[in-house]
């Protein structure tokens, strides 16, 4: 019997170019994103409204309304009119690419914007990294038994604190923003040391080493070496 699949995030694509939407979704399938197929903008209202999605991937080209008109019913804060989270992460995905275009959807919330034709893979980068900020503005993360507070600065697993230096912390929390995928050596060490390539350092090894005698000292189950790929927080 196959493992159940688990979803990284769930996603609404709207984009009613049939073939630009089916390869995306297929795409995001694969990399294992629950996906919405919404060809319209009330397709992706309605799933805004009642799927809960983590992020809208927003065409501004729509055959029944403005992509831009869409995104400002989504940020209105008024919730006797407005049933979607106004937080909702949103990146516009359009062919019109000129600054007045960025500028403008950018200015009405969105949270990047890229340009067709674009690269699958730097589409993928730019979801990851809109999740991972998403999720990390949030002062409390719960992973398994792991409870982070970025407010307080306080790891707990299972209810015993942890105390953990800077870049453990940093580490920590950079690891548990998105814990079931596999972070590169290279994302790791830019994202928390700053180092622009990999070199020879034994800085991150040494670092999730401590990390996870510190969360785990006797089984140590937490920070998985994923062998010549990287590091992810838990286990499949």
């Amino acid at each position: 019997m196959l493992p159940e699949r688990e979803e990284i995030a769930r996603l609404v694509v709207c984009e009613d170019d049939k073939p630009t939407l089916e390869l995306l979704c297929d795409h995001l399938v694969a990399d294992r994103f629950g996906v919405l197929a919404a060809p319209t903008a009330a397709d992706a209202l309605r799933f805004c409204q009642y799927n809960d999605p983590d992020l809208l991937l927003l065409d501004l080209s729509l055959p029944d309304a403005s992509g831009l008109d869409l995104l400002r019913e989504i940020r209105d804060p008024d919730r006797s009119v407005n049933r979607v989270d106004p937080s909702l992460a949103v990146i516009i995905v359009s062919g019109r690419g000129t600054e007045r275009d960025r500028v403008r959807g950018l200015a009405q919330g969105a949270d990047d914007y890229v340009q067709k034709p674009f690269s699958y893979s730097e589409l993928l980068a730019r979801i990851n990294a809109v999740l991972r900020r998403r999720r990390g503005s949030q002062p409390v993360t719960r992973v398994a038994e792991i409870e982070i507070n970025k407010l307080e600065r306080s790891v707990k697993v299972g209810g015993r604190r942890v105390e953990l230096s800077v870049k453990e912390f940093a580490l920590l929390a950079t690891l548990a923003s998105e814990p079931t995928r596999v972070f590169s050596k290279e994302e790791l060490l830019q994202e928390v040391w700053g180092y622009r390539s990999l070199g020879h350092t034994r800085t991150l090894e040494a670092h999730c080493s401590r990390l996870r005698r510190k969360l785990d000292p006797d089984d140590r189950r937490f920070v998985v070496n994923c062998w010549g790929v990287g590091y992810r927080l838990v286990g499949p």
